[in-house]
């Protein structure tokens, strides 16, 4: 019994590494300190798109990935051979299921995103990059609702 609860807990921790919030990178998704405040809006005209991804942040700091991979690393190297062969299969397990945890984790935390080069009607070019929630194309007119770290892309 005890062997089967660790495999599963230790898959149930990595599942859990992929639960980043990526929402806020949309353009229709607001910050509660961006609510019943003024914000500037300004105009322009989408340049160019480009498709890109953003790496969004575990919550958990990468810990998930990392530790339910050489938790199951661990339990997988422990399966092979015996004596110190079994314990130097362990440590690698643990650090090659470390290593592929982490990696899995960020993959799991990208997120499909615009790069968009917009020409602002004074005349100068900004680029914004947000979620890839809805249609954009060269040409197209929009508005620039915020500024700085708070700016988000939305149609005309």
């Amino acid at each position: 019994m005890k062997r089967l609860l660790l495999p599963v807990v230790a898959l149930s921790i990595l599942a859990l590494a992929g639960c980043a919030n990526t929402s806020r990178y949309s353009g229709d998704v607001y910050s509660g300190n961006q609510a019943k405040t003024s914000q500037s809006v300004t105009y322009g005209t989408i340049v160019a798109v480009r498709p890109v991804q953003i790496q969004a942040d575990s919550r958990a700091g990468g810990l998930l990935g990392s530790g339910g991979g050489a938790i199951i690393g661990g339990l997988l190297g422990n399966q092979v051979g015996g004596g110190s062969g079994r314990q130097l299969a362990t440590v690698a397990g643990a650090l090659g299921g470390a290593v592929a945890g982490t990696a899995a984790e960020d993959a799991t935390n990208r997120v499909n995103a615009l790069e968009m080069e917009i020409r602002l009607d004074d005349g100068s070019d900004v680029v914004v990059v947000q979620r890839a929630d809805r249609q954009f194309q060269a040409g197209q007119r929009v508005r620039l609702i915020g500024s700085g770290a708070n700016l988000s892309v939305a149609p005309y």
